[in-house]
């Protein structure tokens, strides 16, 4: 691992999401990676990562969870929501558009001002996710610093 490069690990239920809590044939699992000044937030969605479960089948409360994870994860690495510059958002179901749309601009409205008038470059689909249950999943593309 380069020093230029940094893992910041995910954990669920309390543990680390890496060997040998994963079988080493698997994948290591971050919640971002800092390269330089990017940062790379990966695989934000609606899940409880203290019960590992999904507790809620509301869609703007999945939205909420997901994005609460973006944020704890760009301050993790030394950042801030204000500092996302990319996101790609997965739906389960494309009539839930209109409401991520405004979800997002009351949490941008909430922690991240400067996204409401600078809002990051973002693409959206309409994908089969990981859990039947998961109605959103996010990942995000940041700086540590737009300095």
């Amino acid at each position: 691992m380069s020093d230029s490069v940094k893992y910041y690990p995910a954990y669920w239920g309390g543990k680390k999401l890496a060997y040998p809590y994963v079988p080493p044939e698997s994948p290591k699992f971050a919640d971002s990676v800092v390269a330089g000044n990017l940062i790379f937030v990966s695989g934000c969605q609606g899940q409880n990562d203290e019960t590992v479960r999904v507790e809620t089948d509301v869609f703007e409360e999945q939205m909420v969870i997901a994005l609460d994870k973006v944020r704890r994860a760009m301050e993790e690495a030394g950042s801030s929501m204000d500092n996302v510059i990319k996101t790609m958002i997965l739906l389960k179901n494309l009539e839930d558009y209109p409401r991520m749309r405004r979800t997002e601009l009351e949490y941008y409205q909430k922690y991240a001002p400067r996204l409401v008038e600078e809002p990051p470059a973002s693409t959206f689909m309409v994908v089969g996710l990981a859990k039947p249950e998961f109605l959103v999943e996010i990942d995000v593309i940041g700086v540590v610093s737009r300095d």
